[in-house]
C-alpha cells in the first residue's frame, strides 16, 4: 500500500513540473491550499477519496487500482492516451 505521504510527494512533484502554485492547483481542484499544503508536506493522516482525485485530475492524472501482491506502483500515474476511442 501507498501510504499518503507517497502521494503527497508525487502530487508535489507534478504540480511543481506543471509551473503551478499551490494555490493554483487548489483552486483547480477546488480544494483548500491549506490542505493542499500539508497533504505535500506529510502533515495530513487522511484525505477524502473525493478530494484527492479532484488534485489528481488538475493534474492529468488518475487512481488506480491493482492486485495487493503487485509489484508495481501505478497510484497517481498519468492516463494512457487512448485516443477517442476510450472503450478499448
Amino acid at each position: 500500500m501507498l501510504p499518503l505521504s507517497s502521494i503527497g510527494a508525487r502530487i508535489a512533484g507534478k504540480r511543481k513540473a506543471l509551473g503551478l502554485t499551490q494555490a493554483a492547483l487548489a483552486c483547480q481542484a477546488s480544494v483548500g491550499r491549506s490542505t493542499l499544503d500539508a497533504l505535500e508536506n506529510n502533515r495530513m493522516k487522511e484525505l477524502g477519496y473525493s478530494k484527492i482525485t479532484r488534485i489528481l485530475a488538475a493534474l492529468g492524472m488518475e487512481l488506480t487500482l491493482q492486485d495487493a501482491g503487485s509489484n508495481q506502483n501505478e497510484i497517481g500515474r498519468e492516463p494512457e492516451d487512448q485516443g477517442l476511442d476510450r472503450r478499448r
